[in-house]
């Protein structure tokens, strides 16, 4: 539990925590490539943790150096099938991405092992994951469709495979599956979603090839890279907000990846009338980094829905919070994947909105927000969420009452800095 006050400023600068969603894969495929590859700037939130944990257990050779913030990471991998019979069960912990992309690479495995996680995690759909898998010869038990997952030695063919819904997690899985296959598969998306494997996997001497929302991809080995993990946007998206929202925000934020298929905080932000500069322009291991500044804004409502949801998935707790104080209403649509996420966030946010007394409406697929409002205060649970942990927290900073977050611990799944982060630039505390 953590009790918050509101602040008379927010001001300062933060060096942004690594991306979660490149040192996942920056680690998965280095250990299914050929040769030594060195990571820097690993992500040391806990969900990046797991990855390597379930790494070594399956026999990758890890060498994890501690640095301020982040890891630098030494890999050595004979390639594809290189991985080995794990002695255990392989425990991802809270992590919905180890797990959807580890199971693409285990089902291709000559070997039995079992993968599942946290009560968080073992509660979460995988259907769209196992579905594909099956359909290329996986040999795959689950528990009605979550985890724990046993995978048994499989010879898969690729596929033909229209998505449902626009997932990273799940065309990845598929793509990582293919490696492994006998067969090319084509992948075809109802809108773009994060593109960070195939930009890696380009890097890495793969068949990969893209063709607006299609994707095909051919069984290949690939060859290790030296990756420089950028700073993660959706970790900056809580301090872009706080920014925007508070009287006197003013903030700098360092070394943040902008992939145009992650950017749609800022554009969303930007058309909500949010003052954004983004400078120092740059690209580290084929990924788009930049500088942000940030200040103080008059925001207005809008409407979010369609190709622009997978552009910012993960940033809709703190849209929400942002959504909140702007003028009129701001509307979200199409974005079911919240349903399934480390908890309901859609369900999530709006028992915080109805214990700030703030009006909206919860749809299936979204929310509508009524603007103008205050934060007022009072107790709120974290549902073991750590983005929706977070969100409230900036909801702090300008309620009128101190603010309790019950299991807020739980924002070290992404970012263990963050609550230190918060004091920083509360220069009143």
């Amino acid at each position: 539990m953590i009790k918050l006050k509101s602040s008379s400023s927010l001001s300062g600068e933060i060096i942004v925590p690594s991306d979660k969603s490149i040192s996942h894969r920056a680690a998965l495929l280095n250990s299914i490539a050929r040769g030594k590859s060195k990571i820097l700037n690993y992500s040391d939130g806990e969900d990046c943790l797991s990855t390597l944990s379930v790494l070594k257990k399956l026999g990758v050779k890890i060498n994890l150096i501690p640095k301020s913030n982040s890891y630098e990471l030494e890999i050595e991998s004979e390639g594809l099938n290189s991985l080995s019979s794990p002695k255990n069960k392989l425990f991802a912990g809270n992590s919905g991405t180890t797990t959807r992309l580890l199971s693409g690479i285990l089902s291709f495995s000559n070997f039995n092992s079992i993968l599942l996680g946290d009560d968080s995690l073992n509660s979460r759909p995988m259907k769209r994951i196992i579905d594909p898998l099956i359909m290329m010869g996986a040999n795959i038990k689950s528990n009605n469709n979550c985890t724990p997952i046993e995978f048994g030695p499989s010879q898969l063919n690729g596929i033909n495979y229209d998505m449902s819904v626009a997932s990273a997690q799940v065309k990845s899985c598929i793509i990582l599956a293919t490696l492994g296959a006998k067969s090319k598969s084509v992948i075809t998306q109802p809108a773009l979603s994060r593109d960070h494997t195939e930009r890696m996997l380009m890097s890495m001497n793969s068949d990969i090839s893209i063709n607006k929302n299609e994707i095909t991809i051919h069984p290949s080995e690939i060859d290790s890279v030296d990756i420089e993990v950028p700073g993660d946007i959706s970790s900056a998206s809580f301090w872009i907000v706080a920014a925007l929202i508070h009287p006197k925000g003013n903030v700098i934020l360092r070394n943040v990846g902008i992939n145009p298929l992650r950017t749609g905080i800022l554009e969303v932000l930007i058309k909500m009338g949010g003052k954004i500069e983004i400078f120092n322009k740059r690209e580290i291991a084929n990924e788009p980094v930049a500088d942000l500044k940030v200040t103080h804004s008059d925001l207005n409502g809008v409407e979010i829905k369609g190709e622009m949801i997978p552009k910012l998935i993960d940033e809709i707790p703190i849209l929400i919070v942002a959504s909140t104080v702007a003028k009129g209403k701001t509307t979200i649509k199409d974005a079911s994947e919240l349903r399934v996420k480390e908890t309901d966030r859609l369900f999530a946010m709006s028992e915080f909105l109805k214990l700030s007394d703030i009006k909206h409406n919860l749809f299936d697929d979204g929310i509508e927000i009524d603007g103008n409002s205050n934060f007022i205060g009072g107790t709120f649970e974290s549902f073991n969420d750590h983005r929706i942990s977070m969100a409230i927290a900036i909801s702090s900073i300008i309620s009128d009452k101190e603010t309790i977050i019950n299991n807020h611990e739980v924002a070290s799944v992404s970012y263990k800095q963050f609550w230190n982060d918060l004091d920083k630039l509360k220069l009143d505390n």
